[in-house]
Formats: structure tokens, sequence, C-alpha cells
């Protein structure tokens, strides 16, 4: 027996026909590559999707084909969220941060129609158009007064050619399961991968983002999207807030302390997303600007992903912003909700020092999502916080697979994703991350996790950020070399002083052999830092502890 339900299908067409029915005049802030800000709202958002929608119909654009954007966070990329992908195309958004060979790679890989991109990166797109062999028209997205002159084919213009549709536009029923947008990995080592997303995959992880205990986002909200549009469907952010009619502040490229400092101030903003890269730069310029009290953002939560949190981070945002800190885990691969790091009602008596033990766990599992720890000889490791897998999901919106088949069949005999972490799973859920599986390091028989000292060093007052890499050692496998950017304004620590603090936090063996100061670290284009790079620029790095054959104890 069936229920006596509609039956409507799950498509993110949906999602801005109620933004603009129910919220028409909330507003969406934007600042511009050019620099001035531009305010919209969800009403005209719907009508510029409309517009694009029609503008790929006058393109030849069929259903199932690849729409490209090389763009920053913009009330015109969140017209093109909606467009595309409502019109039955496909959303590619492009990582401009990736290597210029992965771009032309990855556009011809998905074969993409039409590149719509933002004029910054007009230099870039006429390097770039000799390659792109399937690419049949450009789209600047800007003004007639700031079009550029460019040598690629069928060049047009966003005001002449979105803005000049109309916005009478019948949104297609589609298949739920219809492939809404792609986007690819970024590809540390070999060829970024294209995860393809459908509609059905994004409406359910977009009910789950505004759930209380995941993000909750609320039409109370102004949330500030500094997660960028290119990555991983910014966190699905910009769906969350069309479901919720949320008012959204979107950056653009201005990312840097003061840009982001004054945004926040201006438009009130009390939620915000984005990697610990960026509050590392929000933390600078408060810093050089001592007189600045950061409560008066009147900031209220935090949403950290990419990369663990930080001690110090949650800290600082705690108490000196007055912010709650919203910790998550995923990745490309999953949307990329995996898990949330929310209190339980059981911690809310904890003394403080237990409470941000727990909030610097990545989280717990939401609904939709299976979580597995597997050992590298295949036994499902138990559930109590101290045994290590290599960690595994499955759900409703976690990749199959990659875009035509790269790299082969990826789920295990259960449906699981392999998802490269290492990791542990307390009683209670709570995931912690011990490493990528690649950068684990294994000395002596034993994993010392390069996550939990890079935490630990960046407490230090003197350490604006930190790495840890494994460096070969005759005796014992591998030793972590610890990397320091020293923070400005401050003392610069030395490398014993380092030491010293690190001692009365990890455990003797743990202890990095030797401390390393470099003016700035490598991150990939999400933001990561880029460890292959690090290992390859220290492989030969003398540690102290392998002199002699490395009969000397590997401790300070």
């Amino acid at each position: 027996m069936f229920g006596l339900m509609q039956d409507r299908p799950l498509l993110i067409s949906s999602l801005i026909e109620h933004a603009a029915t129910f919220h028409p005049r909330t507003e969406i802030v934007s600042r511009t590559p050019e620099g001035p800000v531009r305010r919209s709202n969800w009403g005209e958002v719907r009508q510029r999707a409309k517009q694009v929608a029609n503008a790929l119909r006058q393109l030849g654009i069929q259903p199932g084909e690849r729409v490209a954007t090389l763009a920053w966070n913009s009330d015109r990329h969140l017209a093109l969220y909606f467009g595309v992908s409502g019109a039955g195309a496909v959303l590619h958004t492009v990582n401009p941060r990736l290597f210029p060979e992965q771009l032309d790679y990855i556009v011809n890989h998905a074969e993409d129609q039409v590149l719509f991109f933002d004029v910054t990166f007009a230099p870039l797109v006429a390097k770039l158009a000799p390659l792109l062999k399937t690419v049949k028209a450009y789209v600047a997205m800007t003004d007639r007064a700031t079009m550029p002159t460019l040598d690629v084919p069928n060049l047009h213009g966003w005001q002449d050619l979105v803005e000049s549709q109309s916005t009478d536009y019948e949104w297609p029923s589609l298949d739920e399961r219809t492939a809404s947008s792609l986007c690819y990995t970024s590809g540390t080592t070999g060829n970024p991968k294209g995860v393809l997303y459908s509609h059905r995959s994004t409406m359910l992880h977009t009910l789950m983002e505004l759930a209380v205990d995941t993000f909750g986002i609320s039409s109370e909200e102004t949330v500030m999207l500094i997660v960028p549009m290119f990555h991983a469907n910014a966190w699905g952010t910009p769906y969350a807030a069309a479901m919720a009619g949320t008012k959204l502040v979107l950056p653009g490229p201005h990312l840097d302390g003061a840009s982001v400092y004054a945004l926040m101030r201006d438009e009130h903003v009390t939620f915000s997303q984005g990697v610990p890269t960026v509050w590392l730069m929000l933390f600078q310029y408060v810093d050089a600007n001592p007189a600045l009290d950061p409560r008066e953002l009147g900031l209220k939560r935090v949403g950290i992903g990419g990369s663990a949190v930080p001690r110090a981070m949650l800290e600082r945002f705690e108490r000196q912003f007055g912010a709650e800190v919203v910790q998550g885990w995923g990745m490309t691969e999953t949307s990329p909700i995996g898990v949330i790091s929310k209190l339980l009602p059981k911690h809310f008596e904890l003394p403080a020092e237990d409470l941000v033990a727990i909030k610097l766990k990545q989280g717990r599992g939401v609904w939709g999502v299976d979580l597995k720890l597997v050992a590298d000889d295949g036994r499902v490791m138990p559930w109590d916080g101290s045994s290590r897998g290599h960690l595994y999901v499955r759900g409703p919106w976690i990749a199959s697979g990659y875009f035509r088949n790269e790299g082969g069949a990826r789920l295990d005999d259960e449906g699981y994703f392999p998802t490269g972490d290492v990791a542990t799973i307390d009683p209670d859920g709570y995931l912690q991350l011990v490493d990528r599986a690649k950068d684990v390091i294994k000395s002596g028989g034993e994993w010392i996790s390069s996550i939990d000292l890079e935490n630990a060093a960046m407490g230090h007052p003197g350490v604006a950020e930190a790495a840890i890499i494994g460096v070969p050692h005759p005796k014992w496998q591998e030793r972590p070399l610890l990397l320091v950017v020293p923070r400005a304004g401050q003392e610069a620590p030395t490398r014993e002083a380092l030491l010293a603090y690190l001692a009365t936090r990890v455990a003797k063996w743990w202890l990095p052999d030797d401390v390393v100061f470099v003016p700035e670290l490598p991150h990939t284009a999400t933001g990561k830092l880029l460890k292959t790079q690090l290992r390859e620029q220290f492989k030969n790095h003398p540690l102290p502890s392998a002199a002699n054959g490395g009969d000397s104890e590997p401790t300070a």
C-alpha cells in the first residue's frame, strides 16, 4: 500500500520560487569585483535567474550540457546557481585558484559549452580560451561600462545578453535525479575529479543544512558567505538561504581582513562561514588595529570547515568576538556536510576545559550520513574514541563515483565511500580526524597526528600558522618537522621555546624533531595546507635526531 501524498519532484527551481514569493524584498548584498556594493533581493534574483535560463536557450544550450563559471560570490553568480540548474543544464563552478593546466583540463573534461566570468578573470580567460575545445560562448559578468576587450570567440556582456532577456520563463519539470551541478576536487595529486550532484541530493542536503543541530540558518539571520561559490557549492549555503529567505552578504574577491570586518559591521552580519585561512587574515587586521572591539560586529556564530579548527582560533572567536564556533567536516564528495560539531544537553554542565575538547572534534553525524571506520586489514573499528581507522561514509548526498568514472568504482560492498581520512569516533558519535591518510606520520610503528600537533602549536601566542610534516628518519621511519609562520606584532618565538611549550601539551615522543620558521605556508586552491609541496621542499631537511644513524633520542 502506498501513501496518498502528492508526488512533486525535489528541484532547485523550487527554492528560488519560494524565496521570491515569500521573501522578495530580503536583501542580497554584493561587493562587486569592480569595488562598489550592489544591492539586490530575492525577487530580483529570481528575475535574473529566469533571464539566465532564457539566455541559455538563446545560446542553444541543451538539457544536461555544462555551463561553467569563473566567478566570485555575487548576486549574479547566485542567479546562475538557480538559472542554469533550474533550466535543466549543469552548473560547473570552476575554481580559479587551480593551476592553469588544471583549469583547461577540467573545462575540457566537463565539455563546458559556455563560460561566464568576472572581469578580474579576463586575463586568465584570454590565456585559456585557445585551449578550451568545447566552449562556444563567453559571457563577461559586468556592465557595458566595464566590459573587457578580449580576443575570444562569441564574447557577450552580462548586461546585453542576460539583462536584455524576458523574465517570463516556466521552469521545466525534471526528474529529481537529474544532474544539477558539477564541482571538481582540488587535485593535489593527479588530475582533479568531478563530483556530479543531482537536484534530489542538493535538496535533501539543503533541508539538513537548515536543521537547528546543523547550521540552523533562518530568515532571522544575516549570513556573510565567505566560502567561495566555486568550492563545493559554497557549502550549500546559497540553496539554504533561499529556502529560509535569509539575507545574504557576498564579499566578492575582497577577503582581506579590513574588507571583511567593514562589511560585517556595515551589514550587521550574525553568521559567517569560511576556512581558517580567511579568519587568520581577519585576526591579523584586528591585531593591527588594537582600538577595535570585535564585539561591535554583533557576530553570533562562525562556521569553520575545510581543515581542523585550531584551539586558539575557537577560543579567540568566543572570547574576543563573542561568537560561537560551529565546526564541520565534509568534502566535495559529501556535498559537503558530513558531520557538525554541536554540543549535547549532557555537556552543558561540564567544565570549560572539557567543553573545549568536545568542540574541537569535527562533530557528530547528521541525519542521512552513515559513518564507519575501517582498519588496514578490513576490520570495522569500534566507536570508543581511541580506535583509529580509515573513514568511510554513505548517504543520499554522498558521491557514488566520479564524473566519467574517473578512478573507477569507489564504493565498498556496503555502499560506503572512502574519504581518505583517518579518524576516531567516540561513543556519542563525535568524529575526530587524526589525519589525511597520506599525511599521518608513522614513527616507530606508531601514528602521530599532524592535526593535533598543528593545533597545539597554534595555541602559542607567537604563532600565526603552523604545519607538521613527516621527514624520513633512519631509525624511526619518519619524524615530525614543525614549520611556523610567526605572528605579526608579537615577539618571534625560538625553537627551544616552542618545543618547551609543546612538551606540556603532547606526548614526549610526539614532539617535533626540529622547528623551521618560514614567512608563509603554501595552500591548496581550497585553503588547505599544501603538504605535498612542503614534503618535497623539506624532504632532505637534516633532523638533529637523525645524526649518527639516528641513535639519538627523537625529542628535543
